[in-house]
């Protein structure tokens, strides 16, 4: 997913587009807080979700 498309009102994602790293797309989240977690779930069913209604 696009990192404009990702809602991340902690700021805990970070944008990689163009930055020639390996992965799955243009957004980066890193759990350095367990406490953190579910927030990060969260940020990963966005990206599920987004991709389901895209394709």
């Amino acid at each position: 997913m696009r990192f404009a498309d990702i809602q991340d009102p902690l700021g805990l994602c970070r944008d990689i587009t163009n930055l020639g790293k390996w992965g799955n797309g243009d957004v980066e989240v890193r759990l350095d807080n367990f406490d953190d977690l579910t927030y990060v779930m969260g940020l990963i069913r966005q990206s599920f979700d987004y991709q389901m209604i895209k394709d």
